[in-house]
């Protein structure tokens, strides 16, 4: 065993090296290994200043070390003289004069030194080094240089690929063929409703996709959770607010008699609406967080460009749908069984119909000039139930004195003439023998809720109208109801017989429409943009001033004056346009000039319901809230009966 023999071979090959190196070859289109690889590894490198012995500066030195050599003892000759050979190699820079002057200074240093300390010979060596501190010789000393290393990356090449193709006349044609065939396809897509949706269905199924179409697709795939995300996102960012919403009641209302105050909650804007003003504003009748909003403007020297958004109040700081046009919205409606309808009327006159399933922000259906469109601004819209045929149906108001009812038959708006109003009083003699009649400008109306074929109108001379559908010749009854122009009227939600009415007069009226006088009129000291009821109690209703105010009157509780008149609005500039209450939460929005929508809370002194009896159950229901407004309209009629 101890014989045996065990051969290392010892190769001159790095184990550091890399041995699969690759480089891309672009000759060959791929990566290619490398066959060499640098095997030597520097561990130290010094520069050296040899000199030639042949050389002047060579003999020099040789004739120095063996003067220093003789004068040396023997013992440290050797020592003396590699160490002067080492110094005169370091300072060959010198000039002549000095290297010999360094050499004999150094030559009787060492002899010195030599003489002193003959016994020990190493601790000589040491001090004849230290001899040169005084000769002050420049030295210079090299620290160890870390190993450089290189790294580098390489990124993939993109892809490439060779394309050719040749243009010829009928490739050229077949192009322009296959265009046109797709523009035809694209105008039956929006013609058919049901054709849209079965095409759409077997697109999914079997189509290839492109690139763009793939993109789109990839996007509404996370959008229903970025919509998630930033709706959570956002209740975080106004959680006080939201707290407040579902919680907050005030508290200090039980010490206030009767007031009642509004909290402010979210404040809805968006960027592109700055400069509009909030013409409509409108609530879904199925989600009943979700609001439309259209802009336009009421200065009809500033007409431009129209918005139509959607909020939610899940998410303040965004609207979940936008949709523009060339002319500024002046009123819209939803759908009641379609909630993804909107009816919206403009200020150049024309209607049309939004779909907010489809993805487009033009109409699904607009009106035009040929198709009867209104020549002044549509100041309301309003759904009415489908007609014999089934077909979607709304009614418009405008300045020119027409009342159109507008029919969805075979994808297309066809209008019919409901009523023509007429100023009684102005009919002129024209030339032979022509009547020539001023149209009336009506500026808003209202159907009932129960009597299909009932509606009023109001006008901008201050009348209100009682008309039929199905009388288009004259007025069931007219109400000498304001002087000035009637912005909003308004059946109560409860009772038959009630409507409510506001004009720039700076009165609000409550009529019963088999009377000719008002009921109730409030004066509130600036011209009333708009008026509504609440949903939950047949008293309650909300009136907003053109001064930046909201006013909130419960009949029930004060007949005369306002529970709740608060500021909204601090700019002087600005006015409020707009008010609506939410179908469900006790929360109004309030829109105005400057393209802001602002949410409120209402306290509880303005939603108070019959306090309970002992043993008593508190009735509620329309019949109840009937019951509560007949009583406060018996106390107004009793005087006049016995008169």
């Amino acid at each position: 065993e101890l014989k045996e023999e065990f051969t290392r071979i010892l190769t001159a090959n790095n184990p550091h090296a890399p041995q699969n190196i690759v480089r891309y070859s672009f000759k060959e289109r791929a990566y290619k290994p490398i066959s060499y690889v640098d095997q030597m590894a520097v561990h130290f490198s010094l520069n050296g200043n040899m000199i030639l012995k042949d050389s002047d500066e060579g003999r020099r030195q040789s004739i120095r070390l063996s003067t220093a050599a003789e004068k040396a003892p023997v013992e440290t000759s050797a020592v003396t003289s590699e160490d002067t050979e080492i110094k005169d190699e370091e300072s060959t820079g010198d000039t002549q004069a000095a290297g010999d002057e360094e050499a004999e200074g150094s030559g009787t240093a060492e002899v010195a030194e030599a003489a002193e300390a003959e016994e020990p010979p190493r601790p000589r060596v040491k001090e004849q080094k230290l001899a040169n501190q005084f000769n002050f010789i420049e030295r210079a000393s090299r620290t160890l240089n870390n190993p450089m290393r290189e790294r580098a990356c390489q990124s993939e090449p993109t892809p490439c690929k060779n394309f050719s193709a040749t243009a010829n006349q009928w490739e050229i044609y077949d192009a322009y063929v296959e265009e046109l065939q797709k523009m035809e396809r694209s105008k039956e897509k929006e013609k058919t409703k049901v054709q849209i949706a079965k095409r759409e269905e077997e697109k999914k199924k079997g189509r290839n996709l492109t690139s763009l179409e793939s993109q789109s697709d990839d996007i509404t795939k996370i959008s229903k959770a970025a919509k998630i995300m930033e709706r959570m996102v956002n209740q975080n960012t106004f959680d006080d607010i939201a707290q407040d919403f579902k919680y907050f009641e005030d508290a200090s209302d039980e010490y206030r008699d009767q007031q009642g105050t509004l909290l402010p909650l979210w404040k809805f804007q968006y960027d592109k609406t700055k400069r509009l003003a909030v013409t409509a504003i409108s609530w879904n009748p199925k989600y009943k967080d979700l609001f439309a909003v259209g802009y336009g403007s009421y200065d009809f020297m500033k007409q431009g460009q129209g918005m139509l958004l959607l909020y939610t109040m899940k998410n303040p700081s965004f609207p979940e749908y936008v949709f523009s046009s060339e002319s500024g919205i002046m009123c819209l409606d939803f759908h009641n069984d379609h909630p993804y309808l909107m009816a919206v009327g403009f200020y150049d006159g024309n209607v049309a119909i939004y779909n907010v399933k489809k993805a487009t922000s033009q109409p699904s259906y607009r009106s035009n000039a040929k198709s009867g469109k209104h020549t002044e601004p549509v100041w309301q819209v309003k759904w009415q139930k489908d007609d014999m045929d089934n077909n979607l149906n709304f009614f418009s108001i405008s300045s020119d004195g027409r009342i159109v009812s507008w029919t969805l038959v075979k994808n297309e708006l066809v209008h019919t003439d409901v009523i023509k109003l007429s100023v009684e009083g102005t009919t002129m003699q024209g030339p032979e023998g022509l009547q020539l009649q001023t149209l009336g400008c009506g500026t808003s109306f209202d159907f009932h809720k129960k009597i299909d074929y009932l509606f009023l109108v109001g006008t901008e001379e201050g009348k209100i109208y009682k008309c039929s559908k199905y009388y288009s010749s004259q007025f069931l009854d007219v109400f000498e109801a304001h002087h000035m122009a009637v912005d909003s009227v308004s059946w109560n939600p409860y009772h038959s017989k009630v409507f409510i009415s506001c004009s720039s007069d700076w009165t609000v009226k409550i009529w019963d429409h088999t009377i000719k006088t008002p009921m109730f009129v409030y004066d509130l000291n600036s011209a009333v943009g708009d008026v509504a009821w609440s949903p939950y109690s047949s008293t309650v209703f909300a009136a907003v001033t053109t001064d930046g105010k909201a006013h909130v009157f419960d009949l029930n509780i004060n007949k005369y004056e306002a529970l709740c008149t608060q500021l909204v609005v601090a700019k002087k500039k600005n006015k409020i346009t707009h008010i609506q209450f939410n179908p469900v939460y006790p929360v109004v929005i309030i829109g105005d000039e400057q393209g802001h929508v602002t949410s409120l809370k209402l306290s509880p002194n303005l939603r108070r319901m019959p306090k309970e009896k002992k043993g008593q159950e508190v009735k509620k229901g329309p019949e109840v809230e009937i019951a509560k407004l007949d009583k406060l309209l018996n106390l107004v009629r009793e005087p006049e009966s016995k008169a």
